[in-house]
């Protein structure tokens, strides 16, 4: 009998673009965005397909917005070029795949599922990555296809702020998406644009299964946030392993893993967290957290930089 839970849940990161009380240029245009990618998402869960086509769905139009840190809204390294990483997990049947430091492909999550569904590996990197893609004959885009002039001049002003005691505001756009299809089964996924000004090859959570991506029947994750510190607490593997083996909740797994272990060792940042019945939870320990939803039941949602419209 299929689920009438199927839920997609998606993120654009978290933090605050604009101090609070000050004018958010660009709010009306993040809410059509991340609406539109979530909607985009159900209508897939909706007409019986797989969440892990419905994750994929979603954060392909998130790539192609410029406004996130992912695909073509990339942040820029310390070498000025514009290096993606990306994971897509099953939860039915723990397949994962990921890429990292890939710099052609448009559509890291794409490239993402090619792993996943068409190669040995969980995890590629770089040229090899890059070569990969092509030849399963995924889309590629030149580097102006990822570069945009907002995140050029935030890389001119880190760079600048370096020699000073000044810093620009933070955000963490790395973009994600949970989802439960009609199978009652769970998929996750996120993609970034990593680290601003990130050096050495860096290659943060968002791609490492268990730390900023992970699905299994009893929930998915995505997070969002300072990633080394992700990676050090293989925040989303904990949370499940927390509903899988304590029995809590995807409420109190969450909210115990950002706020009582991540956000004391001084990491900061966010997940969205979805269990088999449809249950969310988007606990953050930044100002803020970019998030939609659409649920089966009629439950509709988006945040945009703490304005929730419901």
């Amino acid at each position: 009998m299929p689920s009438t839970n199927f839920t997609l849940l998606l993120h654009g990161g978290s933090g605050r673009l604009y101090p609070a009380g000050t004018p958010f240029p660009q709010e009306a245009e993040y809410h059509r965005t991340l609406t539109a990618a979530a909607q985009a998402g159900f209508a897939v869960l909706a007409e019986g397909g797989s969440s892990l086509t419905a994750v994929e769905t979603s954060l392909r139009l998130l790539e192609d917005s410029p406004l996130f840190n992912a695909g073509r809204g990339s942040v820029f390294s310390h070498a000025g070029l514009n290096e993606m990483d990306a994971a897509l997990m099953d939860g039915a049947t723990l397949q994962a795949g990921a890429v990292a430091g890939v710099r052609t492909v448009r559509n890291p999550i794409s490239a993402a599922r090619a792993v996943l569904e068409r190669s040995a590996h969980v995890l590629l990197t770089g040229a090899g990555a890059d070569q990969f893609a092509a030849e399963m004959g995924l889309e590629t885009a030149p580097p102006e296809w990822f570069r945009t002039e907002e995140r050029w001049q935030q890389f001119q002003a880190l760079q600048a702020a370096a020699a000073s005691s000044s810093a620009p505001t933070t955000k963490y756009g790395t973009v994600g998406a949970v989802a439960l299809d009609q199978a009652g089964q769970l998929a996750a996924g996120t993609s970034t644009g990593g680290m601003l000004n990130k050096q050495y090859g860096r290659v943060g959570d968002s791609p490492i299964i268990g730390a900023g991506t992970y699905a299994n029947h009893v929930c998915a994750v995505s997070g969002t946030g300072h990633g080394e510190f992700f990676l050090r607490h293989t925040v989303a593997h904990d949370i499940a392993a927390l509903m899988e083996y304590r029995g809590l909740s995807v409420e109190a797994a969450a909210h115990l893993v950002i706020h009582e272990k991540v956000a004391p060792a001084g990491g900061k940042g966010g997940v969205i967290a979805l269990d088999g019945h449809g249950r969310v939870a988007m606990p953050h320990s930044t100002e803020g957290l970019f998030w939609a939803y659409v649920s089966a039941d009629g439950r509709t949602g988006t945040n945009v930089c703490n304005m929730i419209v419901e």
